[in-house]
């Protein structure tokens, strides 16, 4: 059994390293396994402790302002592109900006407070002028006293005393029909708002740091990725390497 058990890891080895079985394939292979051993045979394979799916490194997609813009615009649905809005004004996670709270929004303090964010961290983001007035305005639509979001329900009837929010995936099949409408044709999807909304806060001089706390990041190499993706970076660069090889 145990020369069972070696085949089996070296094979699924092979697949993973040898055939360059995406991310995706090999954790569906490997919860498989660990399934059929767990709960079908009930039996225990130490080795499935030790294999773990490669980590693709990919940079994100990241639009201009100018596509931002024109992408936003094409959203038809009021409710749809005001959360769109609020996404990229303030770096928002899909979920995050769906399930915000009247209460959450400080208006004072000019700030967003996003409570249990992604690994159950609260932070809170700077509220652009304009974004708050979009969000007013919004608001007219419906009074709902908890959600900024709420659930329309048929005909948008309900939106006054919805007791949940609505859901996020309305928000992402709206912004894909508005990227097709906007003849945008970057594989963007609703998270890539918020590596814009980094990526253009590094290009006008916001410091990683800040950045970092904005978007919730526990690690600044998670955030230190948008330095790859700006612009201005890599124009800068561009013209020292000129400079460089003008000996040539």
């Amino acid at each position: 059994m145990n020369e069972l058990h070696r085949l089996k890891k070296l094979q699924l080895l092979y697949r993973m390293n040898v055939q360059k079985w995406s991310r995706v394939t090999s954790t569906i292979a490997i919860c498989g396994i660990k399934f059929f051993y767990d709960h079908t045979i009930m039996r225990k394979w130490p080795a499935i402790g030790f294999v773990r799916a490669r980590h693709d490194k990919k940079l994100p997609v990241i639009l201009s302002r100018t596509e931002v813009w024109v992408t936003l615009s094409h959203v038809r649905l009021e409710v749809y592109r005001v959360c769109l809005q609020t996404i990229y004004s303030c770096g928002l996670r899909l979920q995050e900006a769906t399930r915000l709270r009247i209460s959450d929004i400080d208006s004072s303090r000019m700030m967003i407070h996003i409570r249990s964010g992604k690994g159950g961290k609260d932070r809170c983001v700077p509220l652009p002028p304009r974004t708050l007035l979009i969000l007013r305005e919004y608001w007219k639509s419906h009074h709902n006293k908890t959600w900024m979001f709420p659930a329309c329900g048929r005909g948008g009837i309900h939106r006054p005393n919805a007791d949940i929010p609505m859901p996020f995936c309305s928000v992402q099949d709206a912004f894909r029909a508005a990227g097709k409408e906007a003849k945008v044709h970057k594989r963007a999807t609703v998270h890539t708002l918020r590596h814009s909304y980094a990526t253009h806060l590094l290009e006008a001089g916001v410091n990683l740091r800040q950045i970092q706390e904005y978007l919730g990041h526990t690690s600044a190499k998670t955030t230190a990725v948008y330095t790859h993706l700006t612009e201005i970076s890599q124009q800068q660069s561009r013209k020292i390497i000129d400079t460089l090889m003008e000996g040539l």
